[in-house]
């Protein structure tokens, strides 16, 4: 997972990536107004006055309008659902405001810049956590839910985004369909691209940060136990995959197929014990309301396995469900 994480920041410390992503898969208005060509980096290592500590973020800024008004995107990387992303994000949020404030990297009039929290998720299990704060806290009554906070964050699920609606020629599609590939004719095709998109002297930190996660990240995982060449270019791994190809696509389908088993069992378990709860509840309650059927059928095996265990006391459904 470090390895994973290390070599996605590294293709993402690239404004090439920055500025695809923006254009490609953040299908906002506002993205129009974006001086792409001023994309900075922002130092991502800052200290609250907790001495928390928050090293190697991804974050950028860049000019909107005419005016030097700064969005910063705080990007997560995330290979399995954490219900309390909003939260996490949120405290990562306010870090960095914090941070800004104490260095005078605010406007002229005293504001905050807006902050776009993204994530990018590439597990095989759909996001079912709350993508905006609001979903983790508990209904409150009357004027009281004014103090509330609101705060969401835009998830790229990546093995939802379907091939066709991938923009074309676009570098975080790449990326995309790299992590979704079957075999390694699939790899190849897109390493192929890369080499033509990637071919100038100036890309040369970009085509090494692909080589890279692609030879130390992408391929290990879908070869366990096969040792790979050392490689430096991306015309090497497309050599490589075409002198192995035969080879290592049988080996592929048989990790496929062990995964697709193990994820089906999993899948079989969680699906189980959801059911088992939700007849214990309905036994014990009465029928369930709508909101209390989608948190159960939205829940993570942690979260129904701790539920299970509370319904051996809990008098009622908001005690069970507080």
């Amino acid at each position: 997972m470090a390895d994973h994480d290390h070599s996605y920041k590294q293709l993402f410390s690239h404004p090439e990536l920055v500025r695809d992503l923006l254009e490609g898969f953040v299908r906002e208005d506002w993205v129009a107004d974006l001086a792409l060509e001023t994309l900075e980096r922002v130092n991502g290592s800052y200290v609250s006055d907790d001495l928390r500590e928050r090293e190697n973020d991804i974050i950028w800024r860049v000019r909107m309008g005419g005016s030097w008004v700064y969005v910063y995107l705080l990007i997560e990387f995330q290979s399995s659902v954490d219900r309390f992303m909003a939260l996490r994000l949120l405290t990562y949020v306010a870090l960095l405001y914090q941070d800004l404030v104490k260095n005078g990297q605010i406007r002229h009039d005293g504001l905050l810049p807006p902050v776009l929290p993204l994530v990018l998720y590439n597990g095989r299990a759909r996001w079912n956590a709350p993508v905006h704060l609001a979903g983790l806290i508990q209904d409150v009554p009357g004027s009281l839910g004014r103090y509330r906070p609101a705060f969401r964050y835009l998830l790229l699920d990546e093995q939802r985004f379907p091939d066709r609606h991938l923009p074309a020629g676009n570098l975080v599609s790449a990326i995309f369909r790299l992590e979704k590939s079957q075999y390694p004719e699939d790899v190849r095709a897109v390493v192929s691209n890369l080499i033509t998109w990637l071919k100038q002297p100036q890309q040369a930190g970009i085509r090494r940060a692909f080589t890279v996660w692609i030879n130390r990240v992408l391929l290990p995982v879908r070869l366990p136990g096969q040792e790979l060449p050392q490689v430096n270019e991306l015309m090497e791994i497309e050599a490589m995959l075409a002198e192995r190809v035969k080879e290592w696509t049988r080996e592929w389908k048989e990790q496929g197929l062990r995964m697709g088993r193990e994820e089906g069992l999993q899948q079989g378990l969680q699906q189980g014990t959801r059911q088992i709860l939700e007849r214990q509840l309905r036994k014990k309650f009465g029928s369930l309301p709508p909101g209390i059927e989608d948190k159960v059928h939205q829940a993570d095996e942690d979260q129904l396995l701790e539920w299970s265990d509370r319904i051996l006391t809990a008098e009622s459904l908001d005690e069970m469900f507080t």
